[in-house]
């Protein structure tokens, strides 16, 4: 017997080969669910345990997609749910709902092992399983009663309905498996089949009757059968119909099975973005002014030098300083300083363009990046900068107003060299501050 543990407990698969291998048994160990569907390793399972948990398909699941309609066509394959601990009653409830045969407990000994699956590896007379429910439509009365004696000894059920009543009940009529009599025009069929269609669990259609005209068979093909049997009737083609029809079907659930996975999949790892670049906003982001802070600014001036020193990129850094900021704090109190910083902010911002960046890289330091820019653009703009800041006043909540004003240092990597670009602006900005304040210095 070929026995198939889908488990992450692997002193439980060793036990179990412990304790049959000897026998003659093969023990195929898999470590998760999504494994044993895309290597469809039940194909020859004669036992499966698989264990409870399992991310992102649990044992639960992975069960009843195994039964589905799948249970006839893989010899009413047992399959036991593999628990760290003793079963609750949601357990119990779950295993009903998928219709497994039991739990095995993951610290299982040899001993306990042999005892509880002896009845399974004997052949349990009571484990016929249930049989495939067939609906049978249409088809002519002689043929309809042949039908049961060919397809019930291989665990087909088969019922029969008239045309009539069928699009009648058709809603209510959910089988896998659809043998359809095939009428002279074909139009019946294609109602029928179009009928089918309509249902959430779609089944697979067997068309049996001789061919009508081309026409005819392209609109009943493209409307959906998927298979035809011609008459007289051969039994052992209807039986690989049949079970074709339930390989079909049982494909078309893994299929389906994927697909969900890989749609959770997708929207982890959009939640897993979203929460990434809200991190990476977080660590690289002022929470005052809601400006680029100094590890960002850090970070794109060194990318700017490396565009500089490998394509000659142009670009100019600004430094600047809020003048007399510490006698704001002074006079008005933090949270007035804190006011007079966003505010700022806002008049800095808008007066850059979006390609530019601006940084808070200090108490009341600023800086700013202008890509593909040269140096007497960028003098201009800073000019601009301290214009804007000190054109009007600034009104507090409080009714104060300030009268705010800021230096700065401007410069941009040339000739004289770039590896000390910063400490070059730095100090063009001293000298802005040296001068009276309220005024832009270029590095010459």
């Amino acid at each position: 017997m070929n026995i198939v543990v889908i488990t992450q407990h692997q002193t439980l698969v060793e036990r179990l080969r412990m304790a049959y291998e000897g026998a003659g048994h093969q023990i195929t160990h898999l470590p998760d669910q999504l494994s044993a569907l895309a290597t469809e390793a039940w194909d020859q399972a004669e036992l499966m345990l698989v264990d409870a948990s399992g991310d992102p398909l649990d044992g639960f699941r992975f069960c009843n997609l195994m039964r589905g309609e799948s249970r006839a066509l893989f010899h009413n394959l047992p399959i036991y749910i593999i628990l760290k601990e003793p079963p609750a009653q949601a357990d119990m409830n779950l295993l009903r709902e998928v219709d497994g045969d039991g739990f095995v407990a993951a610290g299982s000994t040899i001993h306990q092992l042999l005892h509880q699956l002896e009845p399974v590896m004997e052949g349990d007379p009571d484990r016929a399983g249930r049989a495939v429910p067939v609906c049978a439509i249409g088809l002519p009365t002689g043929l309809g009663r042949k039908l049961p004696g060919l397809l019930q000894p291989f665990r087909f059920d088969l019922k029969l309905h008239s045309a009539a009543r069928f699009l009648r009940e058709h809603e209510i009529v959910k089988v896998p498996l659809v043998l359809l009599g095939l009428d002279s025009t074909g139009e019946r069929a294609i109602r029928i089949i179009e009928r089918l269609r309509e249902q959430d669990e779609k089944p697979f259609i067997i068309l049996i009757g001789n061919g009508a005209d081309e026409g005819v068979e392209r609109k009943l093909l493209l409307a959906g059968a998927g298979d035809w049997l011609p008459v007289p009737l051969s039994g052992p083609r209807l039986l690989h119909a049949c079970r074709r029809g339930l390989e079909w079907m049982h494909a078309k659930r893994v299929k389906q099975e994927f697909d969900r996975q890989i749609n959770d999949l997708r929207e982890r790892r959009i939640m897993l973005e979203i929460e990434a670049a809200a991190l990476r906003n977080e660590v690289l982001t002022d929470p005052l002014t809601q400006l680029l802070n100094r590890r960002a600014f850090d970070q794109n001036l060194e990318h700017a030098l490396f565009q500089w020193e490998r394509h000659k990129r142009p670009f100019v850094l600004i430094l600047s300083d809020l003048d007399h900021f510490k006698l704001i704090n002074d006079r008005f109190g933090h949270g007035t300083g804190d006011e007079v910083l966003k505010a700022l902010t806002a008049r800095i911002h808008d007066s850059l363009r979006k390609s530019d960046l601006a940084f808070r890289i200090g108490g009341e330091e600023f800086a700013v990046l202008l890509t593909e820019t040269n140096l007497k653009v960028g003098e201009g703009v800073a000019e601009k900068l301290r214009r804007r800041i000190d054109g009007e006043p600034l009104v507090l909540e409080s009714g104060h107003a300030i009268f705010p004003s800021m230096s700065f240092g401007v410069g941009a990597p040339g000739p004289q060299g770039f590896k000390d670009l910063f400490a070059q602006v730095d100090k063009a900005l001293y000298q802005a501050k040296s001068r009276g304040r309220n005024c832009v210095v270029v590095v010459e």
